[in-house]
């Protein structure tokens, strides 16, 4: 028996705006039905077919979900078909038990609840032999008639209780293709690099301008971006634009931040920020040692729209500053205050301040500065 290939494709949803979807998941009896669907029209596009075997999630789920490292809501599909012997059958649905996927990748996220384009993967398994010709006509045949039936249409709409724009079958890369102009045209082109880096080439390591000019990095493990205060201190701006460049650098990290977390890769320190540490929650910057005979306090600076984009903690004034942290959103805050309360058994900020000036090293001050 010659070696199975995998080939990888989706079926695209392009969804009305009204209703919501009534659900995200088919239960395995109804994933079944749809994955027949499917396959009636693979085989109309993709003559040969036939000698494959097609395995089928049945979360829609976002590009953000599909796109991630190791593509692995495709990977959770070929290791599940692993357990399925290949005379299981030819079309299998992978579907869901009592409201659960076997496997997390192929699980609907809540935090894309809403989102207008939803994607069913799709993964074809051949032999060697067809697998080459199957590939040919995936990558030149969908793009331009990739629509699904009408019939297929028609028990998406029934399976998931939803309404829909459009369905069409895309290679992935149709939706890496999509997704870059998409990105294009949100204002998100300069992080295309390092996802597509991430995505294709892992190995590879590969840097990045921001549109604002901070430093980023695909590293070949992680996406490094850089601090709103090491760009502050880079890029020396004038002294009177210094708040609007930090306030500027902490929304564009936000950005960045959401963006690459959701693609599966969360965002850490670049090679050369030493005392740099990343989490969900928000960045923490080790600026010198604790001193445990001062008493410390944690400061909150604010900035419009925004809210607190730098907390300082340091002795009281304000004078000397152990560690600068820079929430990344609202929901990990109160995470952070409290990480950094407990570094040095200080109550949280009592109040919050106006940022009213960062220095030429690039640090915030919620007022005008009681440094030596």
């Amino acid at each position: 028996m010659s070696a199975i290939v995998t080939l990888h494709a989706v079926l695209a949803c392009e969804l009305s705006p009204q209703p919501a979807p009534a659900r995200l998941l088919l239960e395995r009896d109804a994933g079944d039905a749809l994955a027949a669907a499917i396959a009636v029209d693979l085989q109309r596009l993709l003559p040969g077919i036939e000698h494959a075997r097609l395995l089928l999630g049945t979360g829609l789920l976002d590009a953000a979900e599909i796109l991630r490292p190791g593509f692995a809501a495709h990977a959770a599909l070929a290791e599940l078909g692993l357990r399925l012997p290949r005379g299981h059958g030819a079309v299998v649905a992978i579907g869901a038990h009592h409201g659960r996927m076997p496997a997390a990748a192929l699980a609907p996220g809540t935090e894309f609840a809403g989102a207008p384009m939803r994607y069913l993967p799709l993964l074809i398994e051949a032999e060697a032999g067809h697998a080459a010709t199957l590939g040919t006509r995936l990558e030149q045949v969908l793009a331009n008639e990739g629509e699904a039936s009408a019939q297929c249409a028609d028990v998406l709409m029934r399976g998931y209780g939803l309404r829909l724009q459009h369905a069409r079958y895309m290679s992935l890369t149709d939706l890496l293709a999509l997704t870059c102009v998409q990105y294009e045209h949100a204002g998100f082109a300069a992080h295309w690099p390092l996802l597509e880096a991430a995505l294709l080439t892992p190995a590879r390591r590969e840097q990045a301008t921001s549109p604002r000019g901070a430093r980023w990095q695909w590293t070949g493990a992680h996406v490094a971006l850089e601090t709103p205060r090491a760009f502050v201190a880079r890029t020396r701006p004038d002294p009177d634009a210094r708040v609007h460049a930090y306030a500027a650098a902490v929304f564009e990290l936000r950005q960045a931040a959401a963006l690459f977390q959701a693609h599966g890769l969360p965002p850490g320190a670049l090679d050369d920020a030493p005392g740099v540490q990343f989490s969900p929650a928000g960045v923490i910057e080790i600026l010198r040692a604790p001193d445990a005979r001062a008493a410390s306090a944690l400061h909150a600076c604010t900035a419009p729209g925004l809210g607190i984009v730098a907390l300082l903690l340091g002795d009281s004034d304000a004078r000397d500053i152990e560690v600068l942290a820079t929430p990344l959103d609202a929901a990990g805050l109160p995470l952070l205050q409290t990480t950094l309360a407990a570094r040095s058994d200080c109550a949280p900020p009592r109040r919050d301040a106006p940022l009213a000036e960062v220095d030429a090293q690039g640090m915030p001050w919620p007022r005008a500065p009681l440094r030596h």
